[in-house]
């Protein structure tokens, strides 16, 4: 199928490393052109000779998104580079392990800078572009927001805010024709999701008491999986979709895991 994103500038947060890679290299199998936004200039540079190698059409602009001057810099090079914005997706975050027991003020408010307050500034800085080219937002969110974890109520509170925003978005931009969707994780074994498994006595046994309980295969959801999903919401073949959380999960949160 042809989802027509040829040419289309897609902002990518996060987007060298990860869910945020496998939605770039996606969006380049469908002719798209992403702007990768992160703060790992040496992951990214890397990536971007393998990109020109392959003649594949990539930008990229480094910023931490914690600072609202950065988000805002990143946006302005996407439209000084391209002269337009298609879509966007916010992506990056980080389950960071701010909890309630062990947590702090400051520590909480660090976390919905990391994982929150960046995905309303990267919208509002792209929305003037998204209004002219009618483009459509993504925002990858966690089942920690639904499902709980325990010891991560920073990252948890701001994947809820993730799901209210994209639910309060879709609304408000209804006169634009731009389209708000979200699309929920569960287990995906990412780099930082393997730095995580590391840190148990057994990482194998504690893989394996997480994915016999994936209802679809007992396997990890891979990136590519997840990009697939994003990508279509992107494409106009998604024309009449908005304001829908989309789990791509393999019926990790809604089915019996007993099953």
């Amino acid at each position: 199928m042809d989802l027509k994103l040829k040419d289309k500038v897609v902002i990518v947060t996060g987007g060298s490393k990860g869910i945020g890679l496998g939605i770039t290299e996606a969006l380049m199998n469908e002719g798209a052109i992403p702007m990768i936004v992160t703060r790992n200039e040496k992951s990214v540079l890397e990536l971007m000779k393998t990109f020109e190698e392959k003649g594949q059409k990539v930008a990229y602009a480094i910023a931490d998104l914690v600072d609202p001057a950065q988000c805002k810099a990143a946006v302005q090079k996407t439209i000084e580079t391209f002269g337009r914005i298609d879509g966007l997706v916010n992506n990056a975050g980080v389950n960071d392990g701010i909890g309630l027991e062990h947590g702090s003020y400051e520590g909480f408010m660090e976390s919905i800078k990391k994982n929150l307050t960046h995905y309303y500034l990267m919208a509002h800085h792209a929305l003037p572009e998204l209004k002219k080219s009618k483009g459509s937002i993504v925002n990858i969110g966690s089942k920690t927001s639904l499902t709980g974890q325990g010891g991560t109520s920073g990252y948890a509170a701001a994947n809820g805010g993730r799901n209210a925003l994209t639910r309060e978005w879709a609304v408000e931009l209804l006169p634009y024709s731009i389209r708000v969707n979200a699309v929920i994780v569960a287990e995906c074994y990412t780099p930082l999701y393997d730095r995580w498994i590391k840190t148990f006595d057994n990482p194998e046994e504690k893989l394996q008491a997480i994915t016999k309980n994936i209802p679809l295969e007992n396997r990890m959801t891979e990136a590519e999986e997840i990009a697939n999903t994003v990508v279509f919401l992107l494409s106009e073949r998604s024309s009449h979709t908005t304001g829908q959380l989309i789990f791509v999960d393999g019926g990790y949160v809604h089915l019996d895991r007993a099953l």
